[in-house]
């Protein structure tokens, strides 16, 4: 007798690759480019993910450029309660008790009165989002890799200046690996580790095993967003699994950019079989079209993950994240009970 196949959706997960912008609802983005009366391409109102080859300049550039139109429509503090209060509920809706959201807050300084007040408003938002759905909130402080290094640093700074709340838990590094090694940040990242935040860089997306290595080796990650490409090299993915860095790998924004050319092709299955520890993540759903809970449908339907292998996708994905202790016993519980159910 065939069993129902269970519901991805309510199998209990954490949400540890989300960036801010790229949370966004698509009816949010009509309705905030409205107001502002901004004009947005049919690449983001069509509701259908654009094809984006990111792995050639003119299409990470198309891919940026588009990004950079949807942030133009955040521009005051309601807009980023809204955004974080959404990116909570629809993570809530997909079975997830506990959201790391990544953020830069130089892209939203200008409008809300500067580099500190952009923090606070984020993080007043964080906590007002937590309070009214009950999912965990932290925030990494990402820079940009193809901005100078001492943006870098006053960002590392900023984000040490908030790791004795507890809400700011890590510092990353996001953007076009091509256009700005790892290793041109160390510093950067020695003054966010000595304040006590976990290093949470990208790479092995649009670089290969080198640039994983440099975040490691160089950058200290204990988390690796993306992560991807060190599936081509055996004895770095061995490496990773010795150390336990976890990759947040993202299926779908892995195919829309052009890394991979299908869903069976992301090598999900290979780092899973070599033990790296792996979170999925939705990356930036509002151009990738698909949130957290179909990266575990890709994981069932493309790559042949049973349920018991979903469920412990989902407990890597608890086990990485920073969520306190009790958080993490009562999510490790449901996804026993979701295997049981």
């Amino acid at each position: 007798m065939d069993h129902p196949v269970r519901d991805v959706r309510a199998l209990p997960k954490a949400h540890l690759h989300l960036h801010f912008t790229g949370s966004m609802r698509t009816q949010t983005l009509l309705e905030l480019a409205d107001r502002y009366r901004v004009h947005l391409p049919s690449a983001l109102t069509s509701g259908t993910p654009p094809r984006l080859r990111a792995t050639d300049e003119r299409g990470w550039f198309r891919f940026q450029r588009l990004y950079d139109i949807a942030r133009s429509c955040v521009r005051d503090a309601d807009d980023v309660r809204r955004l974080v209060r959404e990116a909570a509920e629809d993570d809530l809706a997909e079975g997830s008790g506990w959201l790391e959201i990544q953020v830069d807050p130089t892209s939203y300084a200008p409008r809300l009165g500067g580099l500190t007040p952009a923090v606070e408003v984020i993080l007043e938002a964080v906590e007002e989002a937590e309070r009214s759905t009950g999912v965990g909130i932290a925030v990494v402080i990402a820079a940009n890799r193809t901005k100078h290094q001492l943006e870098a640093r006053t960002l590392a700074r900023l984000a040490a200046r908030y790791a004795d709340r507890g809400r700011v838990v890590g510092f990353g590094l996001s953007n076009d690996e091509r256009r700005g090694r790892a290793l041109e940040f160390e510093r950067a990242f020695d003054i966010a580790r000595r304040s006590g935040l976990f290093a949470n860089p990208h790479g092995g997306e649009l670089d290969g095993p080198r640039s994983v290595r440099e975040c490691v080796d160089v950058l200290g990650a204990r988390r690796l967003g993306h992560g991807v490409r060190a599936a081509e090299d055996p004895r770095l993915m061995a490496e990773l699994a010795r150390r336990g860095v976890v990759c947040e790998v993202c299926p779908a924004s892995n195919v829309a950019l052009g890394v991979y050319d299908d869903p069976a092709d992301v090598p999900l299955r290979r780092l899973f079989e070599a033990g790296v520890p792996i979170a999925l993540g939705a990356d930036d759903p509002l151009l990738f079209g698909s949130r957290l809970a179909a990266q575990y449908e890709i994981a069932r339907t493309s790559q042949g993950f049973t349920d018991e292998e979903l469920a412990e996708l989902a407990r890597q994905s608890i086990r990485g994240s920073v969520a306190p202790e009790g958080v993490q016993d009562k999510l490790l519980a449901g996804v026993d009970a979701w295997l049981a159910a």
